[in-house]
């Protein structure tokens, strides 16, 4: 029987190998080809990442009301199925902001994140900023909460204690046990300031299956366990008698109770749970195709540029946009142009807007600023962005950088921008300061990966350890990164290969053509007004308009320069470097002028006054100062004295054409029955002397004002100076009326030397 086993096994064994040497005969290119078709598989796996888990970011505003259960509801139920078709766990982020809210509405919404309809989700509690009262349960009902540091949750009764309906409710939610940091007896401390919420320690089993177990209790529930004989090692209050039931985030932390996690920003939140986070962004299309816009910032970053795209913003806002795309390719400019247009843009989530930064070839300077506003950054791999130190060009054409006092008010606002969009603040710094050293660092309790500088890592008191420092941030040098570098730095996105990709990765229709807004007349009119050229012969026709309208008033001339002056204002406070400021101060400065020349005799401090204050207003109005231009040389001065010398140069060709305009104006018959002249022979009509229209030759014409009779030669006294119109007083009667020639001072006795028509014209008597 032994052997017979024996040659059962023998045989069996043979075929086994029979079988193997067949499959080693086979086609070599069959046996090939599971290999290529896995490498095949692994190269197209490559080349398609596998897809992010689903989530979905939200921020619940106060109060709470219908509408938010409605965006809320609908948007969790969406996502809901789309985690139930890809077959991976969805991420509900509720960012719960402080607020008052009836407690009926927050109950409604409470009752359904806490209900089973959402298995597919892990609903998180984010809480940024403290919160307290009813807007705490929306909180207590999520899977889990993940705190600032600082932010502190409870108070729920806002120091009463809730009445017993609103309470069982909280309770219910509590008990269902979604979160596990989250107790019975820790709720009631929250609910009700008069009630002790107690830390005990138990022990269960003895010898080596003894194991000590934490559980958050009340005195009663303490007093229930002690009386059925269990073993407590340890009791410690964490709320006592009559204290409102408030934790903050680092203290719910190391009680080990009511958050899993702690967070500074988005960016920390994202790398918690691993989602990306472009997700951790409000999605104001709540699911639904984004309406969006794109707008270019290319060329220089001017006060011109900046108002242009102030005008492209709020134009896509009020058409209906939900998402504006800015397409950057810039070398950079002005700093507070960068500046303002990046807070501006910062500030665009309040108006539920998504604001992104497409980065094809480079942002550079102030434009690295303006994306650093963007919710979202996304670069070409290719793609450079940083090297934002401003500088200023000195004596003899050195560049330098500027001060420190300048230099630390540029950090803050680029910590301020990277705080609010979840980036590494001292990253976003490094671009500024070229001798900001950035580390790696990791948190010490929850491996979280992060970049700061060495002040950043001691304030931290050992929460984060320090690593390598990162090559771009060396001594002397401003971190400029590329596509990549700026994902890994986490101030970007990964990078995208073009706009086709970017529209994929922010879920707009492929078949929706991006066209950037496009110029209206009104933004080509102010780019023409706001050149040099343009403006030379506006401060040249406003000028001599003033002094045609003082040859003749006439009051057509007056319109023609207000004219004038009002397109330089329009431009340039469209332009952005003129304001309300500087119309007031012309306006003050064009008052004071027009009483010197026709109520206060003489040429005085009201003249000069008004002069300097016109010059004023056009020099503020032509330039924006207390900036540092980082591209191209020049300076506040230097631009002012462009402007200085444009002004001087209108001045100069206004005084040429006024000698010319004197010599031959009242030759021409277009003018010659509108200017008034000194008498002169007008039978020598070759001489070059200025003379009156014959028609105005003294007659024997009379006229009636107000009763009295004038006529040739009736004597009076001046009222006004007259430049030369003004006032006369003759008999007792005011009358209109216009010197002969020179001017005539106030007081002086005149006589009428002809009328025509309704104008009397006068002379000085002379003794």
């Amino acid at each position: 029987m032994k052997h017979v086993n024996q040659m059962i096994l023998a045989f069996i064994l043979g075929l086994l190998v029979l079988n193997g040497s067949s499959t080693l005969r086979a086609d070599p290119a069959e046996s090939d080809k599971p290999q290529k078709q896995s490498a095949e598989q692994q190269k197209k796996a490559d080349a398609d990442p596998p897809p992010s888990k689903p989530a979905l970011f939200m921020t619940i505003e106060s109060p709470v009301g219908e509408v938010t259960y409605g965006r809320v509801t609908n948007a969790a139920l969406s996502l809901q199925n789309e985690a139930a078709k890809t077959g991976q766990k969805g991420y509900l982020i509720l960012k719960i902001s402080p607020g008052s809210s009836p407690f009926h509405q927050v109950q409604g919404l409470a009752k359904f994140l806490a209900s089973a309809q959402l298995s597919d989700l892990k609903t998180i509690a984010w809480i940024p900023e403290t919160v307290i009262g009813n807007n705490v349960v929306l909180a207590l009902a999520c899977n889990e909460i993940v705190m600032h540091p600082d932010a502190e949750l409870g108070d729920i009764g806002y120091g009463k204690a809730l009445d017993r309906d609103e309470r069982e409710f909280v309770l219910s939610i509590v008990e269902k046990r979604h979160n596990a940091k989250l107790s019975r007896a820790l709720a009631l401390g929250m609910m009700d300031p008069q009630q002790a919420v107690l830390k005990v320690k138990i022990q269960q089993g003895e010898g080596e299956n003894k194991q000590i177990i934490s559980r958050i209790v009340t005195p009663d529930e303490l007093k229930r366990l002690q009386d059925n004989m269990a073993v407590i090692t340890d009791v410690e209050t964490i709320k006592e008698v009559g204290s409102l039931g408030v934790f903050s985030g680092s203290k719910a932390r190391a009680l080990d109770v009511l958050v899993q996690q702690l967070a500074d920003t988005r960016g920390g939140l994202a790398e918690l749970y691993g989602i990306p986070r472009e997700k951790l962004r409000d999605d104001p299309t709540l699911g639904d195709a984004p309406k969006v816009m794109l707008i270019k910032v290319d060329g220089m970053i001017e006060p011109l540029l900046e108002a242009f795209l102030e005008r492209q913003i709020n134009r896509a806002i009020n058409s209906g946009a939900n998402m504006l795309v800015f397409e950057i390719d810039s070398g950079g400019g002005y700093l507070m142009s960068g500046t303002n247009l990046a807070n501006m843009i910062a500030n665009l989530d309040s108006r539920q807007v998504r604001t992104v930064a497409y980065v094809p070839k480079h942002a550079m300077s102030s434009a690295a600023i303006i994306a650093l506003g963007c919710d979202e950054i996304f670069l070409q791999p290719g793609a450079q962005m940083g090297d934002a130190g401003p500088i200023e060009m000195k004596e003899g054409g050195q560049f330098e950088h500027v001060p420190v006092k300048i230099l630390s008010s540029l950090r803050v606002t680029l910590k301020e921008l990277a705080e609010k969009k979840g980036r590494p603040a001292a990253v976003c710094e490094a671009m500024s300061d070229k001798d900001l050293i950035v580390y790696e660092v990791t948190n010490s309790k929850t491996g979280q990966l992060w970049y700061m500088s060495e002040d950043e890592i001691h304030q931290s008191n050992g929460e984060w350890i320090q690593g390598p420092a990162v090559p771009e941030s060396r001594k002397a040098n401003l971190l400029t990164v590329n596509g990549g570098r700026a994902h890994e730095l986490k101030i970007a996105e990964p990078p995208v290969r073009d706009l086709d990709e970017l529209k994929q990765r922010l879920g707009i229709p492929a078949d929706l053509k991006l066209k950037a807004v496009g110029r209206t007349w009104v933004d080509t009119l102010v780019y023409i007004l706001n050149s040099q050229i343009v403006t030379f012969f506006l401060f040249i026709l406003g000028a001599i308009f003033v002094y045609l309208e003082l040859y003749t008033l006439t009051g057509l001339f007056g319109i023609m320069s207000a004219l004038c002056f009002g397109l330089f204002f329009w431009s340039r406070f469209l332009g952005g470097t003129a304001g309300y400021l500087e119309v007031m101060i012309f306006s003050i400065g064009l008052i004071c002028i027009l009483l010197e020349i026709f109520v206060i005799p003489g040429f005085g401090i009201f003249g000069i006054s008004g002069g300097l204050l016109v010059v004023t207003s056009i020099i503020l109005a032509s330039q924006t100062f207390g900036d540092f231009n980082t591209l191209r040389p020049g300076s506040d001065f230097a631009t002012m004295s462009g402007t200085v010398g444009t002004m001087s140069a209108s001045l100069v060709t206004v005084i040429v054409l006024a000698i010319v305009l004197n010599r031959f104006l009242p030759d021409s018959k277009l003018m010659s029955s509108i200017v008034l002249a000194p008498p002169g022979d007008y039978q020598k009509p070759a001489t070059h002397e200025i003379q009156l229209d014959p028609e105005l030759l003294p007659g024997k014409a009379s006229l009636k004002v107000k009763g009295l009779h004038l006529e040739v030669g009736m004597q009076g006294v001046a009222c006004s100076v007259l430049r030369p119109a003004g006032r006369v007083e003759i008999d007792g009667v005011w009358v209109d009326v216009i010197s002969e020639g020179p001017f005539i001072p106030s007081g002086a006795r005149v006589e009428i030397a002809h009328i025509q028509g309704n104008e009397v014209v006068v002379r000085e008597v002379t003794v």
